[in-house]
């Protein structure tokens, strides 16, 4: 039967007695089906008084501890004679001695750093000094501002208070890939403003500026071209006007007003200024899909279409033809290849009609919209403007080459 002798709060190891004996009980790390270890090992009476009267001891003794449990892994046993002779240089030794030892062994600072140690003095290595300021309460968020602090200073990257106001107030302070957002409430007051005024200016930089959504990459898609317009603008204004701040801050307010622009396109229709059309028109893909639009719809052709594209878009399915039967006309967008071809139907010798094929090149989606609506309206004819056009099979595919390689 176990009982517990001694306990703190929280995670700190406890003190049981199993059949008898006195030991340590401590959860670490998780076995192979992700559920927490627990680990144990012998102590005596004079150890516990220890534990129970000194609380710094008692973290150093855990902080020196779990490197143990963590070699043990998911499934390997805890190395008792190891932890057992950690146990009087820890609770009896003087603390020149425990400094010393924790100059030449593994100890996790991670714990000591939660329960208030002196992270400047750990850092200097005076370890008995650190934990004059030790709680039994933990404050977990401490070691993720540590951790944080660590990985900027590995990558060369120091912050000044506006900089690290900045990145609390988008909520990218302690990690990077955070989506971010506005948190006036994690900034210091005093410094709000100036904040404030860093995201005003990014704001006014990029007023009229949109993030549309990119059909050809699914329903949720934003477009990555006019992210890239955005952030730029962005950037060039926050240097101007801010040259103090360091990269991590321009790059989370680029970040922030970027996501803010994508968040509200994808509560908007693919086309916000659609075309409506006069004649029936028949869309579909490479997957058999198809979908008519028919004059009077509540939404424009162009409209439908980008949605009909956004609804079936995938890596296997990027062919999309708008066809106008009355016209004999086409338009077939190759988004695997920046490319399309506008199709004419056109009398031929025999009983057979015939069509006629001439490929263009396309750069971006803007420029796939401004074509879409064009035909809509106005047919192949429309298109003429938007050249050049080419019939010859392998004149375009030199072309499409050549365009490529350019952007290399």
């Amino acid at each position: 039967m176990t009982e517990v002798v001694f306990a703190r709060s929280g995670w700190i190891p406890k003190v049981v007695r199993d059949d008898g004996v006195l030991r340590i009980e401590l959860g670490a790390g998780a076995d192979a089906n992700h559920d927490p270890r627990t680990f144990t090992f012998p102590i005596d009476d004079t150890h516990l008084a220890v534990i129970r009267d000194d609380l710094a001891r008692h973290l150093l003794l855990w902080s020196a501890i779990l490197p143990l449990c963590d070699a043990a892994g998911t499934r390997g046993p805890l190395d008792e004679d190891a932890a057992v002779a950690l146990l009087d240089p820890i609770l009896f030794a003087a603390p020149a001695d425990i400094e010393a030892l924790f100059q030449r062994t593994r100890w996790s600072r991670g714990q000591l750093i939660a329960h208030g140690a002196d992270i400047d003095l750990l850092d200097r290595g005076q370890i008995w000094a650190a934990m004059g300021s030790a709680t039994e309460t933990a404050d977990w968020a401490r070691v993720q501002e540590y951790d944080a602090s660590r990985r900027r200073a590995e990558r060369g990257v120091r912050l000044a208070p506006l900089d690290a106001a900045i990145l609390k107030y988008t909520g990218q302070y302690l990690h990077g890939a955070t989506i971010p957002g506005r948190r006036p409430e994690a900034v210091d007051p005093a410094l709000l403003p100036d904040v404030l005024r860093v995201i005003a200016t990014a704001e006014r930089a990029c007023v009229g500026m949109r993030i549309g959504r990119d059909p050809r990459r699914g329903g949720r898609a934003t477009d990555k071209r006019a992210w890239d317009r955005m952030a730029a603008t962005v950037d060039a204004a926050v240097r101007s006007t801010h040259p103090e701040l360091v990269d991590d801050a321009v790059a989370t307010v680029k970040f922030l007003i970027c996501s803010e622009a994508a968040g509200r396109a994808r509560g908007t229709l693919f086309e916000d200024e659609g075309v409506a059309g006069s004649t029936k028109l028949i869309f579909t893909d490479d997957k058999d899909g198809e979908e008519i639009w028919l004059p009077g719809s509540p939404r424009p052709a162009s409209t439908e279409f980008w949605e009909f594209v956004g609804g079936r878009s995938a890596a296997d399915n990027e062919v999309f033809t708008i066809e106008n039967e009355e016209q004999g006309e086409g338009l077939q967008l190759h988004f695997y290849a920046n490319s399309l071809a506008r199709i004419t139907t056109v009398a031929g010798g025999g009983s057979a009609p015939e069509h006629r094929v001439e490929y263009g090149l396309v750069d971006g989606l803007d420029e796939y919209r401004i074509l879409v609506r064009a035909f809509v309206s106005g047919g192949c004819a429309a298109l003429d403007q938007h050249g050049p056009w080419m019939s010859d099979v392998a004149d375009f595919e030199q072309a499409r080459r050549e365009r490529d390689a350019d952007k290399r």
